[in-house]
């Protein structure tokens, strides 16, 4: 089993950067497809972004495309999220999560564990 603890967030300015990284516990890190999620106060949770084990796949969403970028690093067990020209409506917390498949799921209800959350708070 894998648990999951997200950790970077903070409060920062419209143009800033953020890393937000996430470490997993547990041997099995790397068989399981990492992504980042987010959810903003009266709104359902959106997905950000995933990476595949190797990192040969992944997915943005539109909203997040050419700003942020996920990684990982197998080694290390922590997936990671850097976001960059961070925006107002960027705020929400932002959860990582995985799946034990192959291919990146944009959609929250595959995934199998969570993180707790890391707020994201960006003032203009």
């Amino acid at each position: 089993q894998v648990q999951l603890e997200e950790s970077g967030g903070g409060l920062v300015q419209a143009g800033d950067s953020l890393r937000l990284s996430c470490a997993a516990s547990g041997r099995t890190f790397g068989s399981y497809v990492m992504g980042w999620f987010r959810q903003a106060p009266g709104k359902e949770r959106e997905f950000v972004a995933a990476i595949s084990w190797t990192g040969g796949r992944i997915y943005y969403a539109d909203s997040v495309k050419g700003r942020f970028t996920i990684s990982r690093d197998n080694a290390k067990n922590t997936v990671y999220l850097q976001m960059n020209s961070l925006k107002p409506e960027d705020t929400a917390v932002y959860y990582c999560a995985a799946d034990r498949t192959v291919v990146p799921n944009r959609n929250p209800a595959a995934y199998d564990l969570w993180g707790q959350g890391t707020q994201v708070t960006v003032s203009s």
